[in-house]
């Protein structure tokens, strides 16, 4: 019992880390560490094993996954990716021969000199940013200096590559990816990815992330915290250039599932290009021919205009969707849906709230006998737990799929290959209400039998924890493992 109270309590206490793992992916190990120190949600009392209820939930996953009877054979990606380079902000601007000056935002950085100058502004905050890079040719010049930087990382980036990525693990599995795929991008992807031809390009889109650890000093500046200064001059993503390529691949390829991401890195377009692109992008997802299941994979959003657009426009187009807590709220608020007057989440996200706004996705833009629309699917996500919300007649082996998208999220935060009891914390209200705008049953969590089912009016809810991995090594691309991991174990009923 007392293993379960402070459970909850650690999960209230998981808040920032939660928003910041499901919004903010590409954190440095160290600031997820210092994030995670200063939280104070050090190792789990000891000793826990198979008997703890982390043991058992584990246990009990596993016995609970299974592979669907229909299982998909070729799954088709697209259409943002790109090559995140990882290193030490202080090491490649001195590399660059900058000097420190004084620290100022720039909205657009148009040269080195704005580059120094945005990257001290954060630094001296310790907060995260991302800024676009205006010059083309001075920005390959820094990305070449920060690519063959003695101790830079390099890693697959971009939600449809890293969603690839993960389909690919499955060897039974056929993967085509489409985005801009440059040489090294190209060289990280796993062998079992296809590329297209006219998906390939000569230079990398790369995205630079800065890291800068707590206490480090350049200048008369010192972090107080350790964060990340991502840039990047990544015009093809920002406009979906590969979406037209992807489509057209499709007729050789013959997917039996298509997964689209991106439509948020449209942000930084015109509200004219946004409007064309967005009809643009329906019509695409509409040659694909009928009965091939579309997942739109959703991501950090601040523009609500072009969030509306989306739930109005592109839901109605695709039968599935993957999304964090961040991005459920936002869309709730851009679209006015329910419980948008809430400015954000307080502790762990409600599981009566999360699951009012996603009946009310399906109930208003989903699948029904009076609306032509395709989506059937939700797939949300959170630090804390995962639910799975479909409609009735559509999806089957939604229990597996949930489990295994939660199981993921613990494994592969932990860089394991299984669950390791000692290593995870369940951090999930022990009891729940299934809604908050009607009389929702009651739910109190029992660890053995992890999976808590739920109906509302035609839609099946299936809910379960996460185990949250204690010390996190891989963070990057967690949200898009889940969906992946989800969509593995999912099987859509052929539609006529």
């Amino acid at each position: 019992m007392a293993l379960w109270r402070g459970s909850a309590y650690a999960g209230f206490l998981a808040l920032a880390v939660g928003c910041v793992f499901l919004l903010e992916p590409q954190l440095p190990r160290s600031a997820l560490r210092s994030l995670w120190s200063s939280l104070q949600l050090g190792p789990a009392p000891a000793p826990l094993g198979p008997g703890s209820p982390e043991g058992r939930l584990a246990a009990a996953w596993d016995a609970l996954i299974v592979r669907p009877a229909r299982r998909w054979r070729r799954v088709a990606v697209g259409v943002n990716a790109c090559v995140d380079v990882v290193l030490s902000g202080v090491k490649l601007l001195q590399a660059l021969g900058l000097n420190p000056g004084s620290g100022e935002d720039h909205s657009v950085l148009h040269s080195r000199n704005d580059l120094e100058e945005a990257f001290l502004h954060f630094m001296g905050k310790g907060a995260a940013a991302e800024r676009f890079f205006s010059d083309k040719e001075a920005f390959q010049d820094i990305a070449q200096v920060a690519s063959e930087f003695p101790g830079a990382q390099h890693y697959v980036g971009g939600n449809a590559a890293l969603i690839g990525q993960k389909f690919a693990a499955n060897s039974d599995l056929k993967v085509l990816l489409c985005g801009p795929v440059g040489p090294k991008l190209h060289e990280l992807l796993d062998d079992n990815v296809f590329v297209p031809p006219e998906s390939l390009q000569e230079v990398d889109e790369f995205h630079l992330i800065l890291e800068y650890q707590a206490g480090e000093e350049w200048g008369q500046l010192k972090a107080p915290h350790a964060n990340r200064f991502i840039f990047s001059h990544d015009l093809s993503n920002g406009a979906m250039n590969m979406l037209e390529v992807f489509v057209s691949s499709l007729e050789e390829f013959q997917p039996d599932l298509v997964v689209i991401s991106g439509l948020h890195m449209m942000e930084g377009q015109s509200k004219e290009f946004q409007k064309k692109r967005l009809l643009e992008v329906v019509t695409s997802i509409s040659d694909i021919p009928t009965g091939v299941p579309v997942h739109l994979e959703l991501a950090s959003m601040t523009n609500r205009e072009l969030m509306s657009s989306i739930v109005h426009q592109v839901f109605p187009a695709v039968a599935s969707l993957g999304l964090n807590e961040q991005e459920l709220l936002f869309l709730s608020q851009s679209a006015s849906g329910p419980h948008s007057s809430l400015s954000s989440w307080n502790g762990v996200p409600d599981v009566g709230v999360v699951s009012d706004i996603l009946f009310w996705i399906l109930k208003e833009h989903g699948r029904s006998e009076s609306r032509a629309s395709d989506l059937t699917r939700i797939h949300f996500h959170t630090l804390a737990y995962h639910i799975l919300a479909t409609v009735d007649g559509h999806w089957a082996n939604q229990l597996a799929a949930v489990a295994a998208g939660a199981r993921v999220a613990g494994t592969q935060a932990c860089a394991t290959e299984t669950i390791d009891a000692r290593r995870v914390s369940l951090r999930a209200p022990r009891e729940f209400t299934t809604s908050r705008s009607e009389a929702g049953s009651r739910v109190v969590l029992n660890p053995s039998e992890p999976v808590v089912e739920w109906h509302r009016d035609g839609v099946s809810f299936h809910f379960t924890p996460v185990l949250v991995c204690q010390d996190p090594v891989r963070t990057v691309g967690l949200g898009d493992a889940i969906s992946a991991e989800g969509l593995f174990y999912s099987e859509a009923h052929p539609q006529h």
